[in-house]
């Protein structure tokens, strides 16, 4: 039995409406794996809600390195976003008619990790995964769907970036493919020209445009993880536009552009 981690991010669930063309095309493309034989877990962020919540009640948002800065008070309104975004996505799969179930990192301890200390406070490094938990849900035949908010080791909330769990998760579980869903297409040599994207690139030319600055802001992290996870047994990686009809179909036959990190 294959097994795949979908990461969806940047803006792929602006909408949560269950009527959501990318929710209704998402549900329909795991069915169809789920119905061939491979196990789908879905890990999502929520970086519009948190930032839209944040706004709500006087907050700014605040990065560095392409992470959120997450003081006390913040991890507790990242947390309410992503909760809100975890029940909207499972229902709106369901609705769809994929039997799917939605759980945080502090549901069966699932994802322990440690804070990244100043200047990130209560962001957290990538985190140690509990693949039974998945492992448990896929052999019940739902569809985990997790959010990326982590426990340390004190029991407390940790806000872990979506791509960094979706890399644990996908090494931890040895998956087929780890894809990457957000709003762009290709990975960019130049991140200012749309001309130097990247169908293929090595472990070693992610590096050095880590190393760079070429891979900033929210391609870091995503860079990173797919280093971490194909490092920790991962065999595929890909990164492709979620907002596309049928992206995660369309990504694993590289139907639509997309950008493959191989070692």
């Amino acid at each position: 039995m294959s097994s795949l981690v979908v990461k969806l991010g940047g803006h792929t669930l602006d909408s949560l409406d269950p009527k959501a063309q990318v929710l209704v095309d998402l549900a329909s493309d795991v069915a169809a794996l789920r119905a061939a034989g491979t196990d789908v877990v879905i890990v999502h962020g929520g970086g519009p809600q948190i930032a839209q919540l944040l706004s709500n009640v006087g907050l700014e948002s605040r990065f560095h390195e392409g992470l959120r800065i997450t003081d006390p008070t913040t991890m507790g309104y990242v947390a309410m976003a992503l909760s809100l975004v975890n029940l909207h996505v499972v229902a709106a799969l369901n609705q769809a008619g994929l039997q799917s179930i939605g759980l945080s990192g502090a549901d069966g301890s699932v994802l322990r990790s440690a804070s990244l200390g100043e200047p990130w406070d209560r962001a957290g490094s990538a985190p140690k995964v509990q693949g039974d938990v998945v492992e448990a849900l896929w052999k019940d035949g739902f569809t985990p769907v997790m959010s990326s908010v982590a426990l340390d080791a004190n029991g407390e909330l940790l806000n872990c970036n979506a791509d960094s769990v979706a890399g644990a998760v996908a090494g931890a579980l040895g998956a087929s493919s780890l894809v990457l869903l957000s709003d762009i297409d290709q990975l960019r040599a130049d991140p200012d020209d749309a001309d130097s994207s990247l169908a293929s690139v090595t472990s070693a030319a992610v590096r050095a445009l880590i190393d760079s600055g070429a891979a900033r802001d929210g391609m870091r992290p995503k860079m990173t993880a797919a280093l971490d996870a194909l490092a920790s047994g991962a065999k595929r990686i890909v990164m492709a536009n979620g907002t596309r009809p049928h992206a995660l179909r369309d990504a694993l036959t590289s139907s639509i552009p997309t950008t493959e990190v191989v070692r």
